[in-house]
């Protein structure tokens, strides 16, 4: 359809709210990242206060209860043992119960009060759920949870009773006040650290509950020091019990039997003969970068998502990929020569390579050229562009800084290249940076209300001319740049408006107004020299002939795949569209376009193998349920279910899909034709997790208010019928797993509790120890004896989001904090397990599971919103 060409000659019009909008939200993004890193410390530092108080309250009512229960002796100088108090003293050494319990006695400070208060209970911080519990013990003081609150109506477990003497019970030692005895030989991993550790019956060697509540030293910022990780583990050879910490708590957990006498705490376990390959990248990142799409010589699409650059050759369907980044890539650059490219990325968690820098590759032979400017930036590489009028010599970047600086590189100096220049860009937004393609050391930058030109003259010194607007509207933001052939510079700008600058001017030569509705944000400008201009908002698509003539040709993309956010030249007549909802189109204006990637827009949290196939699930919360097929590597389909999803598990037979959403309502769908059975809701917080039962006549939910909903299923697995409700965890839920028959439940919470359940009574089983040989159908529990090994030494208990284990029982896949796909020899039940590593998201990995085949590991980033596919070597 032709368009009226007096459309774009009418008076300016106002930008829309929604479109203010829209630009205010990409202003703000610094400022809501660094509000997250704040709220983020905040939470960390409460979980910390949680875990002391709960911890040391349950420790001091303890031993209360032990010193109130039997006499306190004191050491004779003959070396015999006395009572105090109420009972008769005894000169008998064979009297005095032999010490299981641990005792102790406050220190003193200089004015005669007790260090450590004495509290019968904490409150809650607003990092967890907000519950007034009375807690109650449910194990001794060697149990899983020493805090964890017992309301079901389950017998809580006796207090310690004496250990029967063995050859093993050492003699009996006179100790100091303060000081703690334990009969039970526990070996430490500090036994590896160093031979010239203090002896075992020393204070410090006892890695006590005491230990951890000790007025900290004044000398070291006179903060408490938490003990985290397995770095001051200790195995208990009686028991069969190991202890580790998490942010200061201990955790407790037991060996299956077989391992009982013949563990050893030092041993290191040594990785997997397997390894893993990225196979397949799903997702693109185009919500809010911009220019990041080309196409190579080689056929291939050059793009990126997390920190891999993807590139993909849709008629061969194959994929490439370049993995030399270590956090968010967030801007491309393309050499004049079509075989290099500069990527950049922002800040990550290595020490070094995770800082902000330029990398320049070969994107023939994906080898690193150069490394530029690691400890030059500050923040992350927003705009990148090769020279091109010299034959790319030279690389300009903007700094995502708050004076959003420009650099100027000549990065075939060196390996790590030259800084020419660099000076302050602008207070405000820098949208796009680029080299004029004509005009040597010219440079255009644009964002919030300004376009500026910039000249870099001999002596490396960078002279900026502001765009002059003169009595038109200002545009609140300039979207985006292009160059004509004749060297005149385009903009597009937020008020939908083309504007034209004479080459080497900074004063406008024409003005196309009202192109879209809204944003225009890509000017495409074809080898034969039409331009094609894209809307953000209204999803559009325009060419116009060298004089900003209409041609007839426009195209509309479908409101579902978001509006155009970079437009490229494809083969022939195709163009590449990247979508502002994360998806890449290929088509032209008179056919039409199609979808060749898809991916979701916002975080990712819900993962499920298909049972039999190879197929899983995907769910976000973008609302969007997405079933995959790994060997096809597209999307079978996808469902808009109207409701933020937390998790999800696909049913025995694979036909029935039960997504759990954020605000306590799970829904059961069936899995071929996304029909929607049902709806139930079960609290008001997140389902954190949903697992079916092996034999399919049970459904667990554990959620964020701390309970674990259990269903029996009906045989059309359609109808849900509540069998109770789990209670005793002191914090929300994140992992379940049940027994191989189908009559337990072993569950994780967020204070590092691990629980057992009996499924079909709702109830606790208060002994752990007789839990440690039960079978396991699945491997989801972070915390249990098979995943010692997944914890650094220095862990805070919130580094490992999942892990899931093959079916062959033989490896153990983890998703952590720091980016990272880790790959163990299953089990891991060493301190110091050796794992492959493996990069590529850039957020937080929040779930990893196997295939059914044991093919293929599936990983899914957070707010990166990947999904990557590894095949198992």
């Amino acid at each position: 359809m032709r368009l009226n060409g007096s459309r774009y000659e009418g008076s300016l019009s106002s930008s829309s709210t929604t479109e203010a909008d829209d630009m205010i939200e990409t202003e703000n993004e610094s400022i809501r990242e660094r509000v997250s890193d704040l709220e983020k410390k905040v939470l960390e530092q409460g979980d910390e206060i949680v875990c002391l108080r709960s911890t040391l309250a349950d420790v001091l009512r303890r031993l209360n209860q032990l010193e109130g229960s039997r006499p306190v002796t004191t050491p004779l100088k003959n070396g015999s043992l006395r009572a105090v108090g109420n009972h008769t003293a005894s000169n008998h050494v064979s009297s005095v119960v032999p010490q299981k319990e641990l005792r102790y006695r406050p220190v003193a400070d200089g004015n005669g009060k007790e260090p450590i208060r004495r509290v019968p209970s904490y409150q809650t911080p607003s990092s967890l759920p907000q519950r007034v519990v009375h807690y109650q013990s449910t194990g001794s003081l060697h149990s899983d949870s020493p805090s964890s609150s017992s309301v079901s109506p389950v017998p809580t477990s006796p207090s310690p009773s004496p250990t029967r003497p063995t050859a093993k019970t050492p003699p009996a030692h006179s100790h100091a006040p303060g000081s703690l005895s334990l009969s039970k030989r526990w070996s430490s991993t500090g036994d590896f650290n160093s031979v010239n550790s203090p002896s075992h019956n020393s204070r410090l060697a006892t890695k006590s509950l005491f230990n951890l509540y000790m007025k900290p030293n004044t000398t070291q910022n006179h903060t408490p020091q938490l003990k985290h990780g397995t770095r001051d583990a200790a195995y208990n050879e009686e028991e069969g019990a190991l202890r580790m910490y998490l942010r200061g708590r201990p955790v407790v957990l037991y060996a299956p039997s077989p391992l009982v006498d013949n563990y050893d705490i030092t041993k290191v376990a040594t990785p997997p003969h397997s390894k893993l390959k990225l196979d397949w990248v799903y997702g693109y990142r185009g919500r809010d970068c911009r220019s990041n799409l080309y196409l190579l010589p080689t056929g291939e699409m050059v793009y990126f998502v997390a920190a891999i650059v993807v590139l993909y050759n849709v008629e061969e369907q194959s994929q490439r990929h370049y993995l030399g980044h270590t956090d968010d890539v967030k801007c491309l650059a393309i050499h004049p020569n079509k075989l290099l490219v500069a990527s950049g990325q922002a800040a990550g968690h290595d020490s070094r390579e995770g800082r902000p820098h330029i990398r320049v590759w070969n994107s023939v032979s994906l080898s690193t050229v150069c490394v530029l400017g690691i400890g030059e930036f500050e923040r992350s590489i927003a705009c990148l562009s090769f020279s091109k009028a010299d034959g790319g010599a030279l690389l300009c970047a903007v700094d995502e800084a708050h004076d959003h600086s420009i650099s100027v590189w000549d990065w075939q100096k060196g390996d790590k290249g030259y800084k020419v220049t660099e000076t302050k860009c602008s207070v405000d937004t820098v949208v796009a940076a680029e080299f004029h393609p004509l005009d040597r050391n010219c440079i255009v930058t644009c964002g919030k209300a300004h376009i500026s030109f910039w000249a870099l003259d001999a002596g490396g010194t960078l002279y900026k001319r502001m765009g002059i607007f003169e009595n038109r509207d200002k545009p609140k933001y300039v979207t985006c740049l292009a160059f004509t052939q004749t060297g005149d510079v385009l903009s597009g700008d937020s008020n939908g408006n083309i504007i034209v600058w004479g080459r080497g001017t900074n004063t406008i030569s024409r003005l196309v107004r009202n192109v879209h509705e809204g944003s225009i944000f890509s000017i495409c400008v074809l080898k034969e020299g039409s331009i094609v201009s894209a809307g953000g908002k209204d999803g559009r698509l325009i060419q116009f002939d060298s004089n900003f003539q209409p041609t007839g040709y426009e195209a509309q993309i479908a409101e579902h795949l978001g509006g155009v956010r970079t437009v490229s030249e494809g083969r022939g007549t195709q163009l590449l569209i990247g979508s502002t909802r994360n998806c890449i189109l290929i088509g032209s204006l008179d056919v039409g376009f199609s979808p060749a990637v898809l991916g979701h827009t916002d975080e990712l949290w819900a993962l499920s193998p298909h049972p039999s196939l190879s197929q899983f699930l995907t769910a976000g919360f973008d609302k969007i349920v997405q079933l995959w097929d790994s060997m096809s590597r597209s999307v079978v389909w996808s469902k808009d279910i109207a409701e933020q999803a937390q998790s999800a598990a696909f049913s025995p037979d694979g036909s029935v899909i039960v997504i759990g959403g954020v605000t306590g309502r799970w829904l059961v769908m069936d899995s071929e034709t996304r029909e929607i059975y049902s709806v139930h809701t079960d609290g008001m917080e997140p389902i954190q997790v949903v697992r079916f039962s092996p034999d399919s006549r049970y459904l667990a939910l554990g959620s964020r208010d701390n309970n674990i909903y259990i269903y029996q299923v009906g045989e059309d697995m359609r109808k849900y019928s509540r069998v109770g409700r789990c209670t005793g965890h002191s914090s929300f839920i994140t992992h379940l797993d049940w027994s191989a028959d189908s009559q337990y439940l072993r569950s994780n919470s967020g204070d590092y509790e691990l629980l057992f359940w009996n499924a079909g009574l709702c109830r606790q089983v208060p002994q752990s120890a007789s839990m440690r040989d039960v079978e396991w159908f699945s491997q989801n529990c972070v915390l249990s004896f098979s995943t010692i090994g997944i914890w650094p030494e220095n862990a805070d208990g919130t580094d490992v989001n999942a892990c899931e284990r093959s079916h062959d029982s033989r490896l153990l896949a983890t998703a952590d904090d720091f980016g990272k796909v880790k790959l163990y020899s299953y089990p891991v039940t060493q301190p110091r397990s050796l794992s492959h590593s493996y990069g590529g998201h850039s957020s937080h990995v929040t779930n990893v599971t196997f295939l059914f085949d044991d093919s293929r590991i599936i990983s899914i980033g957070g707010k990166d919103t990947s999904v990557l596919q590894w095949r198992i070597t």
